[in-house]
């Protein structure tokens, strides 16, 4: 170890680094399953009154999926004098208005409102519309639904029940599954990836950490809170993440309900899944330096932990890996000499059973996912699905990082529906 070169220390810092990050992703499922072990004896412990919600569903183009969405959202199982459904038809300039007026012709005794923006007061991305949403919504609690999901029955009420039970929540959030699980490989993966995200990222860590994020649907705020925080943060195009790190920051809470489960439409075709990972990227990176400059004001121990995790993944995972790959290479066409007397083979094996273990605790989790096929699946992840998240990240920290130099304001990218 003694004649070891840069390139020696810049791939033993990438191989630390890398190994830390799939370590760390272990303890969280194995924190996600103790989690699921406690949630199985899960009781539907019904309120003797429930609060009135307003619902408010967000909606830029989106005729292909809206009416599925209202419909299944008028009839959940919540009583309906303590319900009203809000629906923001944001600038569409498709048939959308069409659509939402018919149905609520069909409903006439359902408190159904339709708003309906320009591009004058609308067309401004996600969090205006939930701004503008919630400022006409009359509930002690405000749920959210993205346009694309049909929520099951239940769902609403779980969660409801679950936050007027406990003061310390200022939100509590549900579980969202690939409803078009089924239409190619891509939307196989999307689908691990999504129950890998649920119970790693979310159980493991309010597991561990009493931690979790608001995914972006199927979850109710105190209006007291999102009234507290001044609403949604107009410049965030990750308004999921933003808002969770700011209800923490406050003193409050959230809870992961995995049985609260709505079902939402994933990208099918590769391009749109590129672009809408991308804008997740741009915007955890936009949270992520946000928080940093301010880390210590306020409560920041629970943000704590996910600042550095954000960090972690998008710096220095990131770099990690693109740094050894480069040496891979380069060593390949003997451009470079890797002095470091490991055995890279075995520690590559490692690895990939390390990711094969932790995917495959996540899908034992759910009902009907924990199959042989979907284990082969993940096996194939390694060398598709996770080498495409590189290259939306190296594209998605590019592209925040050019928006910052040139004062361009982030733009809100619509995922495609079909």
């Amino acid at each position: 170890m003694e004649n070891l070169k840069i390139v020696d220390y810049f791939f033993l810092f990438s191989l630390v680094s890398i190994w830390a990050i799939l370590l760390i992703n272990i303890i969280l499922a194995i924190s996600g399953y103790v989690y699921y072990l406690k949630n199985l004896n899960f009781k539907d412990e019904k309120l003797e009154s429930y609060p009135f919600v307003s619902i408010l569903v967000p909606a830029h183009n989106e005729g292909k999926v809206i009416g599925k969405t209202v419909e299944s959202l008028l009839l959940l199982d919540y009583p309906k004098d303590k319900m009203e459904l809000i629906v923001i038809n944001d600038n569409s300039s498709d048939d959308s208005k069409d659509i939402l007026q018919n149905i609520k012709i069909r409903y006439p005794k359902y408190n159904f409102t339709i708003i309906n923006t320009d591009n004058i007061t609308g067309g401004k991305g996600k969090s205006n519309a939930l701004n503008i949403g919630y400022q006409v919504a009359k509930g002690e609690f405000i749920a959210i639904y993205d346009a694309d999901n049909t929520p099951e029955k239940t769902a609403l009420r779980y969660l409801i029940q679950t936050i007027v039970r406990d003061d310390s929540l200022g939100a509590v959030i549900g579980k969202f599954r690939t409803r078009n699980k089924y239409k190619n490989i891509l939307t196989k993966f999307i689908n691990i990836e999504t129950l890998s995200f649920q119970w790693i990222a979310q159980a493991g860590r309010r597991q561990l950490l009493g931690l979790c994020t608001i995914p972006g649907t199927n979850f109710v705020l105190r209006r007291t809170t999102i009234e507290s925080l001044g609403g949604w943060d107009t410049k965030a195009i990750a308004e999921d993440t933003e808002i969770s790190f700011r209800i923490y920051k406050m003193g409050q809470k959230i809870k992961y309900v995995p049985q609260s489960v709505t079902w939402e439409q994933e990208p099918e075709t590769i391009n749109v899944w590129i672009k809408q990972r991308t804008r997740w990227v741009k915007g955890n990176i936009y949270v992520l330096v946000k928080y940093i400059t301010n880390i210590f004001k306020g409560k920041q121990n629970r943000v704590l932990f996910d600042i550095l995790y954000f960090f972690s993944v998008y710096f220095l995972f990131l770099t990690s890996v693109v740094i050894s790959d480069i040496i891979f290479v380069l060593s390949i066409f003997n451009l470079v000499e890797i002095n470091i007397p490991f055995n890279f083979l075995v520690i590559w094996i490692l690895s990939y059973i390390l990711f094969i273990l932790q995917v495959s605790i996540t899908l034992s989790m759910e009902k009907g996912e924990g199959d042989l096929q979907n284990i082969l699946l993940v096996g194939l992840m390694y060398f598709t699905y996770s080498q495409m998240w590189l290259i939306v990240a190296l594209k998605g920290m590019f592209g925040y990082f050019s928006d910052a130099i040139h004062k361009r304001e982030a733009k809100w990218y619509k995922t495609e529906r079909f």
